[in-house]
């Protein structure tokens, strides 16, 4: 892991296309702003744990054969 240290307004640049903004910090909380393109999902971790999991539930529920039933 980098660890960065920023402070308000200051920024940070990902592979040429993703900039991550300090836009406050307020006691333990920071908020950041994030620019990325559209077809570039950005999700809060704890909803993108959330999405896997219902991913593999789905896949382990036999999603995968309905899924093959349905290509053909």
């Amino acid at each position: 892991m980098l660890a960065l240290s920023r402070k308000k307004n200051e920024a940070l640049i990902i592979n040429n296309n993703i900039e991550i903004t300090i836009l406050e910090v307020k006691g333990d909380q920071v908020k950041i702003g994030i620019t990325a393109p559209k077809e570039i999902p950005v999700y809060r971790k704890e909803v993108y744990m959330q999405i896997q999991e219902a991913n593999k539930a789905a896949v382990d529920a036999g999603g995968m054969e309905a899924l093959r039933k349905l290509l053909g």
